[in-house]
């Protein structure tokens, strides 16, 4: 597989968490390489020429989400993260200049604590769950059936244990 620049922006508007995003960014390039080399074919990626690849990461509360939610998604309910991929979801599949642009990920970080506290991990591991998740997402990859989530959910356990998270 040829080399593929990959950016990806990040920022952080909840001010009761600090973040390091710059470390968040690493684990979602690392992520991102790992689902390349395994699921490349079924993505959004299949049959596309391409060097750049670029999505966004937007870090909130819960509250944010909530409205967000209200808004685009006719979802009355706050949501631990939002994904808008509009690369997966296009009929045109737009590239310009060789770059692809998958979309934004939106992830409440008072709901990754929430999730870290309940279940016993770190918060560190959960933002990472969310991110491989958001980043299926973009990838086209969805959960409306059993067989579905279990694929998303086992190939973010596997791109998380194969970068040592």
């Amino acid at each position: 597989m040829k080399k593929t620049k990959i950016n990806i922006f990040s920022e952080n508007i909840f001010d009761a968490k600090e973040i390091n995003e710059k470390k968040f960014i690493d684990i979602a390039k690392k992520v991102l390489k790992f689902y390349m080399e395994k699921i490349y074919d079924t993505s959004c990626f299949a049959g596309q020429e391409f060097n750049t690849i670029s999505f966004d990461f937007l870090y909130c509360d819960s509250v944010k989400t909530h409205e967000i939610n209200k808004e685009y998604r006719n979802k009355d309910y706050p949501a631990d993260i939002i994904t808008f991929a509009i690369f997966a979801d296009s009929e045109e599949k737009f590239i310009f200049d060789g770059e692809i642009n998958l979309g934004e990920v939106i992830i409440a970080l008072d709901k990754v604590q929430e999730e870290a506290d309940k279940k016993g991990t770190t918060f560190d591991y959960e933002l990472s769950f969310l991110i491989s998740h958001g980043i299926m997402h973009l990838l086209g990859f969805d959960h409306q059936t059993e067989e579905d989530y279990n694929f998303v959910v086992g190939m973010q356990n596997k791109a998380l244990e194969s970068i040592g998270v």
